[in-house]
């Protein structure tokens, strides 16, 4: 019960490594906000969870709105006091990536793709932060970031910028936020079988490579996400802030 009575705000939870996220914070002795997009055929995906997290003997309610909204911080905090008394822990962890050539990227997927992974955050961890300075008791703040910040893709020059920019915010918020203890951390997955990239892996030989590129042997599953969430966000990790945890099988050291 690494996480018990505190309360975790999770963006982009309503499947994924969202979810992943969210099942094993509740595991932990948490209850969860759920940030998703707010779509009505992502409903039924949230029902399942609050269900799933209820089971467990932990609350859950979900806040549909848009990653990009400046406002939707502040929805979440909002629902987290409401419902919970306050925050603990605040996951940033919605994002897109809609694979395209560089010269050809049409102007309105560069700019919804930084207003969804980037400016969006943003505006998020810093209304988790306020609300944690307010409640003096500290908190951690998770980015959930990716490979891509560390390394290029051809078909993401729109893409990894944002997880670069995500690597960096955690780094500077980790000394503006320090005073007040709230620590502020980076993920960076590898290849995830998620629905970010379920098109791009439908290709088999593509598949069979990422693979192959991976010490571990395979492509990794929203599930190894979760263990190093709920480590970054309990007092396991009361040291750790200003810090990027690769959690990628060895694909970024494999030179081969």
């Amino acid at each position: 019960m690494l996480l018990k009575d505190k309360t975790v705000i999770i963006t982009g939870a309503s499947r994924g490594i969202g979810r992943a996220a969210a099942v094993e914070c509740a595991r932990q002795g948490a209850n969860i906000i759920i940030g998703y997009s707010g779509s009505e055929s992502s409903r039924p995906a949230v029902e399942d969870l609050i269900n799933e997290i209820e089971s467990l003997g932990r609350g859950a309610v979900g806040v549909g709105a848009p990653a990009e909204d400046p406002d939707t911080g502040d929805k979440l905090v909002e629902a987290a006091v409401s419902h919970f008394d306050g925050v603990d822990v605040f996951v940033n962890n919605a994002g897109i990536c809609p694979f395209h050539s560089f010269l050809d990227m049409p102007r309105e997927t560069y700019l919804k793709t930084v207003d969804t992974n980037l400016n969006g955050a943003f505006f998020a961890v810093q209304a988790a932060a306020n609300q944690m300075k307010r409640q003096g008791r500290g908190g951690a703040i998770i980015a959930v970031s990716s490979i891509s910040a560390l390394v290029g893709g051809g078909m993401q020059t729109h893409y990894t910028p944002t997880k670069a920019g995500l690597l960096s915010l955690m780094q500077s918020c980790a000394i503006a936020l320090g005073p007040y203890g709230i620590r502020c951390n980076a993920l960076l997955p590898g290849t995830i079988e998620t629905d970010i990239n379920k098109d791009d892996l439908a290709d088999t030989d593509k598949r069979e490579y990422m693979a192959s590129r991976t010490p571990l042997g395979r492509l990794g599953r929203p599930e190894d996400l979760a263990g190093p969430i709920v480590f970054l966000a309990s007092d396991m990790a009361q040291y750790v802030t200003g810090a990027s945890l690769l959690v990628d099988g060895g694909m970024y050291v494999n030179l081969q």
